[in-house]
């Protein structure tokens, strides 16, 4: 089963993919945590450009191809071959980042993007997505704080860096895609404590594990 994770900054993406592996393992499945950009060899280069604030000037284009460039590759090398093997893929960000980050909140054709996803998943969508939902004002000021404390803020705080009114538009964007895919991506609200939050995801994960089952 594939499952990603997705949000705007600051949802605590990291943590419950953490607490959802340790409580699948325990369940003795077999688990392989990934993420984008940068799951791949190739992909982590491209983080490094993609992430850093130092490339604020790349356009929005640029950064599209980029992206679907590092999520080829993921699928791959990483993401297939592990699903093949029988084990469960948990990745924190996927496809529908880039329709959310790049058409809802660089502007970009959101229908053009949806298919050129397809070209670079090669059929490959997530059985499950978790939309980790949260008001920006929060994520925000919760990502800034991780990036300083983590000492990331040049490495990897090229979107962190966007305007509020940005990470809005991304918000809405997700929203507006789960409303279309309401079978395969699930909202969760992220506001609530992370032991909260990760009892909803355990739910959510449980009832498309029995229905594949």
């Amino acid at each position: 089963m594939f499952i990603t994770f997705e949000g705007i900054e600051g949802t605590g993406k990291s943590t419950q993919i953490g607490l959802l592996k340790a409580h699948l393992e325990s369940l003795g499945r077999r688990v392989l945590v990934t993420l984008e950009p940068g799951g791949s060899r190739i992909g982590r280069e491209l983080r490094r450009v993609l992430l850093s604030l130092e490339n604020r000037d790349i356009s929005a284009r640029a950064e599209l191809f980029l992206y679907l460039a590092d999520r080829a590759q993921h699928v791959d090398q990483v993401v297939r071959p592990a699903l093949e093997a029988g084990m469960i893929v948990i990745s924190d960000r996927f496809a529908d980042s880039t329709v959310a980050y790049q058409a809802f909140g660089r502007g970009l054709d959101a229908e053009m993007l949806h298919r050129l996803n397809e070209v670079a998943v090669g059929g490959l969508w997530p059985g499950l997505t978790l939309l980790l939902d949260l008001e920006p004002e929060i994520g925000l000021r919760r990502a800034l704080a991780r990036n300083q404390r983590e000492d990331k803020t040049v490495a990897e705080g090229r979107f962190e860096a966007e305007s509020l009114a940005f990470h809005g538009r991304v918000r809405q964007g997700y929203l507006n895609w789960a409303a279309r895919f309401p079978d395969r991506i699930r909202v969760v609200d992220a506001s609530g404590t992370p032991e909260a939050t990760a009892e909803n995801i355990r739910a959510l994960v449980e009832v498309r594990l029995h229905d594949r089952s």
